[in-house]
């Protein structure tokens, strides 16, 4: 079958589509997977450049997410004919993934697919839509409404940004969209936003701890100082969920946040969710966002050919929504 693979040798990484034997990456794992469709996400990028510490594997095959059908199983948890996504559990990092015409993993492992939502549907959500939904949830169980004042999306136009602005407008959210793309503001107010700023609107030289308050909530996709300064300017008892690390791992801010407006910071996972959690995410995004409001989201279907120039957009921080994979379309 065809895959995209990543081999590496020392500090070196040979990435691309090729022909494989069946046997290098369907031995782990009781179920098989046909996959339809997987998309491009910023961990498949990280896990394809040197030196990453994302990939655990010298030679993987790459992919985050899939959707697919069961094909073969040896699990009860799965049936033949049955749809499902494979998404989280070190896919396409720690185990072969979705960037492949078949996978096969330990059913457990796999969602089925929520009634109202198909395979590709389910690929343009992908992890990126998995993680903008769980901080939306995450937001509204700390009790945050839409009557409760503006909220903003960091890294706007990326995946989980551009589904975030998507699923808190059509949830009646008053949302800011945070990006550096100047062309990009009627993108993001088709999605739904009220209104887009640069990534210089945060900033503040006056030495204070903490900024005016401004919002009730906020989805940071971009990390470091971002966070910092999201957290400077939240209202009291406002949250913001954190889903990325673009701009750097470190956090550099004091408690006064915390101590005088009793903000919360929530962390979002994607890969190690409960079960129950994970169907539970996947099963409110079904139904989260019109079929027109989705199809925005596609910046373009491509090949397994075609991923290495998706991964190479996505490390420049090029790309606007999310890019398909369809491992069955021919080379070419």
């Amino acid at each position: 079958m065809r895959a995209y693979v990543i081999a590496r040798s020392g500090d070196e990484v040979d990435a691309g589509a090729r022909e494989i034997d069946d046997a290098e990456v369907l031995a782990d794992g009781d179920v098989t997977v046909e996959v339809k469709w997987s998309c491009l996400n910023y961990k498949d990028a990280m896990a394809a450049r040197p030196k990453s510490r994302v990939a655990r594997r010298d030679v993987l095959v790459g992919g985050v997410d899939a959707a697919g059908v069961v094909v073969a199983t040896s699990s009860d948890a799965v049936r033949v004919g049955d749809e499902v996504i494979a998404q989280g559990h070190g896919f396409g990092t720690s185990h072969h993934g979705g960037f492949a015409e078949r996978l096969r993993c330990e059913g457990a492992w796999l969602t089925p697919l929520p009634k109202g939502m198909d395979l590709r549907t389910a690929m343009v959500f992908g992890t990126a839509g998995y993680t903008a939904m769980a901080s939306v949830l995450a937001l509204e169980a700390t009790g945050l409404t839409n009557d409760r004042g503006e909220v903003l999306v960091t890294g706007a136009t990326g995946g989980v940004g551009s589904v975030a602005v998507a699923l808190l407008a059509q949830r009646g959210f008053e949302v800011v969209a945070m990006t550096g793309k100047a062309d990009e503001h009627r993108y993001l107010r088709s999605l739904g936003a009220a209104d887009v700023v640069g990534r210089d609107a945060l900033e503040d030289d006056s030495g204070r701890v903490l900024g005016t308050a401004r919002f009730a909530g906020a989805v940071d996709c971009v990390g470091g100082s971002m966070l910092a300064s999201i957290l400077r300017v939240l209202r009291w008892g406002g949250a913001v969920a954190v889903t990325g690390l673009v701009a750097g791992a470190a956090l550099e801010t004091t408690v006064y946040p915390f101590l005088t407006r009793n903000v919360a910071m929530l962390g979002i996972d994607s890969v190690d969710a409960p079960d129950e959690v994970r169907r539970a995410v996947w099963e409110t995004l079904a139904c989260a966002l019109p079929a027109e409001v989705t199809e925005r989201l596609v910046a373009r279907e491509v090949g397994l050919d075609g991923i290495s120039a998706g991964l190479a957009e996505l490390d420049r921080g090029a790309v606007r929504g999310r890019i398909l994979v369809d491992p069955q379309r021919s080379a070419g």
